[in-house]
């Protein structure tokens, strides 16, 4: 176990005997090879306050984009550490995936020259939700105590991926969490076709939260979601739009999380005259 103890030496001072360095351990790594995909992805989870000790209880699943070590893993995994212990989040299994060529996977089609650019392949959002589905998904079924609510978080290009998937492909997840998201995408397509989706929209109950920054193009585009969404959005659908001035596109991914963690997912009320 990792620790240290003080010794007393002969002139009074203090010094520290240190004990053997072990690793340390906040989750769980494994590996998929993935025929959607035709690459091995790794995946990282965090299992939240209270998991381990309760064998009989199944989990929610917060799914997450960007989720290397080196990506955005780390700190959201610390953040539902600290919301779960100060009991203002519902304790989620989160669930990693970490990139291999994250603007493949996170952009659908363009038709735009210039969105093709920035990377050598773009387009593969359709692929990476099917790898999702079919095969992410089952495994972490398999590994872990989970129950059937599902919910995926997403900054930037990965906020795009989340709203596609919310309006493509609704029945993925129960809840969709949108920072800064890249709706400029091959000429704001998504925003061209959110009317008929939401109009069209299946017999599903789902939430959707997103948030943006100062960033002048995808506070605009966000601002046009939110307009959509007044207009055409049904009664099962439930929104919310937060401004956040004071972040810019930099900035916006850990207050931005901690403001929808507590909104989208507070513990539940205690009943009245209850213990």
């Amino acid at each position: 176990m990792l620790g240290f103890v003080i010794r007393a030496v002969p002139d009074g001072r203090a010094e520290i005997a240190s004990s053997k360095t072990d690793p340390l351990v906040i989750g769980d790594t494994f590996t998929i090879e993935s025929k959607t995909l035709g690459e091995t992805r790794r995946i990282n989870v965090y299992p939240p306050p209270g998991y381990a000790g309760r064998s009989d209880t199944g989990f929610p699943v917060l799914y997450m984009p960007d989720g290397g070590m080196a990506e955005d893993f780390l700190h959201i995994a610390g953040l539902i550490e600290v919301l779960v212990g100060n009991g203002t989040m519902r304790p989620f299994l989160l669930v990693g995936i970490e990139n291999t060529q994250r603007r493949r996977d996170l952009t659908g089609p363009t038709q735009n020259e210039e969105d093709k650019k920035i990377a050598p392949q773009v387009g593969g959002s359709a692929e990476f939700r099917k790898f999702i589905r079919t095969e992410l998904m089952p495994e972490v079924k398999r590994r872990y105590r989970t129950t059937s609510e599902t919910a995926i978080v997403g900054e930037s290009l990965a906020g795009l991926f989340v709203v596609e998937t919310f309006l493509l492909e609704p029945d993925l997840f129960n809840t969709y969490l949108a920072f800064d998201p890249s709706l400029w995408w091959n000429k704001g397509a998504l925003l061209q076709i959110a009317d008929e989706k939401l109009r069209h929209w299946p017999a599903l109950e789902r939430s959707l939260y997103f948030a943006s920054s100062d960033e002048k193009g995808i506070i605009t585009d966000a601002e046009k979601l939110a307009e959509v969404l007044k207009r055409n959005a049904p009664p099962q659908v439930h929104w919310h739009y937060e401004k956040m001035p004071a972040e810019t596109h930099g900035t916006i991914y850990h207050p931005a999380a901690l403001r929808a963690f507590r909104s989208v997912f507070p513990p539940p009320r205690a009943e009245p005259g209850g213990k």
